[in-house]
């Protein structure tokens, strides 16, 4: 069982850095299978995960930040295409009589059960490096169920309503969370981008303070928790550094300096090589420049470690990635 904050201090106290992309979908190629296939059967996607590992040295594994999965499980509608990510279509709620209707899924539900098999397979046969697990976040969550848009004007004229949306959206999430650090994974990345499109006041207290709660009562030496939010440019790394979480991840939106500035120094801080327009749309030499860059950029920071903005999407060119790699290892020789 590894020690999380050990394993924590360790990446601070190596002058090597080391690299956690979120990244799956490229071992579901190399496996020969769909998306589609990897995100409705938890062992496919466990062997995509297995197979990735093999392929490229990353420090720590991660499941596909499947955005839905929770989602689907309260009973909204998702679209799977063969090889993209699933989407929501639709709205769940509306009003406070629909949100007071909502029923607080079981960890039966949808494809929850699958994710959680993932996790148990993925973590019986990875043993020498921690694997963290994917959740998306409480305001993310309801969200996608009372309609983005729908919910920041809700913000203002019901946040009562919201509230208790996000009540039981935390409630639900905190049992997925419980069942899967009992899977033997080491962490999971709570995927929060919604609250990147309000103020540090709102993600303090509509999302911030559902994340502590998560915190205090998950995290521990064996299981870390990491937020990631990608919605965040910078206005908002305050409140996420609030929840006490061990680790923050950023997207490609925001300056890593920046970011690296005003997170604490017992954190580990991730980040943010844009997965789209670098990782799949560059070239293997730019993949190669940007990361060499950012490594620079944040040299004095030991808490830093490199990782992608968000999850890398499906179909990006092998090459780019072992560029990625190839540079963190140019950048460790130097």
């Amino acid at each position: 069982m590894t020690d999380m904050k050990a394993w924590s201090r360790e990446v601070m106290a190596d002058p090597r850095r080391v690299a956690v992309p979120i990244m799956t979908h490229p071992g579901i190629e190399l496996c020969g299978y769909t998306v589609r296939q990897a995100v409705t059967d938890g062992r496919i996607h466990a062997e995509a995960i297995c197979k990735l590992n093999e392929a490229f040295p990353a420090a720590a594994c991660t499941v596909i930040m499947d955005l839905t999965v929770e989602a689907e499980a309260f009973g909204a509608e998702v679209v799977f295409a063969e090889n993209e990510v699933p989407n929501i279509v639709g709205r769940l709620v509306s009003d406070r009589a629909s949100v007071e209707a909502l029923q607080i899924p079981s960890l039966e539900a949808g494809r929850v059960p699958e994710y959680l098999k993932a996790n148990r397979l993925a973590a019986g046969r990875i043993t020498d490096k921690p694997i963290f697990g994917g959740c998306i976040g409480p305001f993310s969550l309801a969200g996608r169920l009372f309609d983005m848009s729908e919910m920041m004007m809700a913000l203002y004229t019901e946040p009562d309503t919201i509230r208790l949306l996000l009540d039981k959206c935390s409630e639900f999430i905190m049992e997925y969370l419980r069942a899967m650090k009992a899977t033997g994974v080491n962490g999971v990345i709570i995927a929060e981008p919604a609250a990147g499109l309000v103020s540090n006041e709102d993600c303090s207290a509509f999302s911030s303070a559902y994340i502590k709660k998560i915190v205090e009562e998950l995290q521990d030496d064996r299981f870390m928790v990491v937020l990631h939010n990608c919605g965040n440019t910078g206005h908002c790394t305050a409140a996420m550094a609030e929840t006490n979480a061990a680790g923050l991840h950023f997207g490609n939106k925001i300056d890593m300096v920046a970011a690296l500035k005003e997170c604490p120094a017992e954190a580990l801080v991730m980040g943010n090589l844009d997965p789209v327009g670098v990782f799949k749309m560059a070239s293997a030499e730019k993949v190669r420049e940007e990361t060499l860059a950012l490594l620079r950029n944040t040299a004095e920071w030991p808490n830093y470690v490199l990782s992608t903005g968000c999850d890398v999407p499906p179909e990006v060119p092998m090459e780019n990635i072992r560029a990625f790699y190839e540079a963190l290892n140019e950048y460790n020789r130097q």
